[in-house]
């Protein structure tokens, strides 16, 4: 991954929130990271927010989604994989 600036962005820290919160982010980069939310309110209410919503999606079993509704976030997921 490449190196993260110094001082980051809001923007760049959505692009790393999956890698911060997996802990696949270099040490520094996560330095980087924590430093931002340090000082961003928008951010960290967005942490929580995603680590909210990988905890409920967790627990979802395939056999939870109705058919129809399986069906339109395969497409959205193809959708978004062929971007």
């Amino acid at each position: 991954m490449r190196e993260l600036a110094r001082d980051i962005n809001c923007c760049r820290v959505v692009e790393v929130v999956t890698d911060y919160l997996e802990g696949s982010l270099a040490a520094e980069d996560a330095r980087a990271v924590d430093r931002h939310l340090e000082r961003c309110e928008g951010c960290r209410r967005y942490l929580v927010q995603m680590r909210a919503t990988i905890a409920t999606l967790g627990r979802l079993r395939e056999e939870d989604l109705p058919d129809e509704m399986r069906g339109r976030l395969l497409a959205a997921f193809r959708e978004l994989t062929q971007r």
